[in-house]
């Protein structure tokens, strides 16, 4: 059993950090290590970050976004197209299409998939919200952004089914060949959805 090289509070600090993701013992060991050589630079400031943000971090009751606003940021800002609602399963996946300024709509997130295997049923999920909101006179279409995983597809055609009177389009993100990707290194499944899925050049 190896003996501990440090307090218990620095070891606390460790196993904390170890439960973010992509961070490993080792890797929340040298992520302690440099926070505690740079406490002023920067301990001092991260621990009044998180005491800030535990006071002020809220969900958007409106899409499901984390903020410190409610209504958040996306959903107040006047500039958006409202008639666009791009459906996320999660937070961090409306944040990766925020990064790419990919649709510059507003979105609905989830809260996960459909998982019959985990217990994760449609009363789990803000899929009547989203519906509520597909209703709206101004939506003329809704963007399914899901995995591309089976619990990511069913939902989808879930979803699908439910807005069917809505009156707007419903459409997916594209599934296929990635830019900069190389036919030779890519699996079959791949392949075939983008071969299914080709355009006019």
């Amino acid at each position: 059993m190896p003996t501990a090289v440090a307090g218990p509070e620095i070891e606390r600090l460790i196993q904390l950090l170890a439960r973010l993701p992509g961070l490993g013992p080792r890797s929340a060991r040298r992520a302690a290590l440099h926070l505690i050589k740079k406490r002023e630079l920067l301990m001092a400031p991260l621990t009044a970050a998180l005491e800030t943000a535990m006071e002020k971090i809220q969900v958007c009751k409106t899409c499901g976004n984390i903020d410190t606003q409610n209504p958040c940021t996306v959903c107040t800002d006047a500039k958006r197209d409202r008639s666009i609602i791009v459906t996320v399963a999660d937070v961090a996946d409306l944040w990766a299409l925020e990064r790419a300024q990919a649709v510059n709509g507003r979105y609905h997130v989830l809260g996960g998939t459909l998982s019959p295997l985990d217990g994760v049923g449609p009363q789990d999920l803000a899929i009547d919200s989203l519906v509520s909101r597909a209703h709206d006179a101004v939506v003329t279409e809704v963007i399914l952004a899901l995995n591309a995983t089976v619990d990511g597809q069913t939902t989808a055609h879930y979803i699908t089914e439910l807005l069917h009177d809505a009156n707007v389009k419903v459409t997916r993100l594209a599934h296929g060949v990635p830019v900069g990707g190389e036919l030779d290194y890519l699996d079959e499944g791949t392949l075939s959805a983008a071969i299914k899925q080709r355009t006019a050049f």
